[in-house]
């Protein structure tokens, strides 16, 4: 289920979930190869029949010590720093004992309808961050939420933490949910809010290439629907 990449001795893991995959994708490679750059592990999950069973797989096989970082993130990404500003931007916000979970983009008041990027609470300045997307044409346009700040909730195209806060919340599937895929990201970070941690933005650049149209599909509609019957909602910072 697992493959390696550049096995360093470091304590840093980053962690790719893919649904199917008979080799890399360039967008992939050119991932793995800037983690590598960046003296980051990367641990590939191919044909994953889940995102908690491949987050799950990955950190029980790591190990990760209470102090190590770990990032999940989505293999169409393409991430765009210098690799030793991107360890310390990294290293700078998860060394605060207080700090639950970073990504690029999130919102501080995730609303009754669980959805964080609410058109409604957009225009209300809730959301932060910034994500570079690619438009049907190919063409690359800035989705930008709003400045770096404390989130309720974060997107889950890419996360990071730390071993101790991982331990603390899980990355097991919560009963509730029926869907394998979705939502994973909203349960992960509202955990880690409940627990006294603050999610903050990574103000990185960061390219998705990937629209990320999945809200049609029955599984995402079900565990939303799931996730606000058993999260006390809004959820603020």
């Amino acid at each position: 289920m697992i493959s390696f990449y550049y096995n360093y001795s470091m304590n840093i893991y980053a962690y790719i979930c893919t649904r199917s995959i008979e080799e890399m994708t360039e967008t992939t490679d050119k991932l793995v190869s800037f983690l590598a750059e960046c003296k980051i592990q990367s641990f590939i999950l191919p044909k994953a029949s889940s995102i908690f069973i491949a987050y799950s797989y990955a950190y029980a096989h790591t190990k990760p010590s209470s102090e190590d970082i770990v990032i999940m993130c989505h293999d169409d990404i393409t991430i765009r720093e210098d690799p030793k500003k991107f360890v310390s931007k990294l290293k700078k916000l998860l060394k605060k004992e207080d700090t639950g979970f970073i990504g690029p983009a999130g919102t501080a008041e995730l609303g009754p309808e669980a959805i964080w990027w609410d058109q409604g609470r957009w225009a209300q300045k809730k959301h932060h961050g910034k994500v570079y997307h690619l438009d049907p044409n190919g063409k690359e346009y800035e989705t930008l939420y709003g400045p770096p700040s404390d989130v309720a909730v974060l997107d889950g195209l890419f996360l990071a933490t730390t071993g101790k806060v991982i331990e603390e919340v899980g990355l097991e599937k919560p009963e509730y949910f029926s869907g394998e895929w979705d939502f994973y990201d909203l349960h992960y970070t509202s955990k880690a809010l409940s627990l006294g941690y603050k999610n903050r933005i990574l103000d990185i650049n960061i390219l998705h290439n990937s629209r990320g149209e999945l809200v049609g599909r029955d599984s995402w509609h079900d565990n939303r629907a799931s996730f606000i019957k058993n999260t006390k909602l809004p959820l603020t910072v």
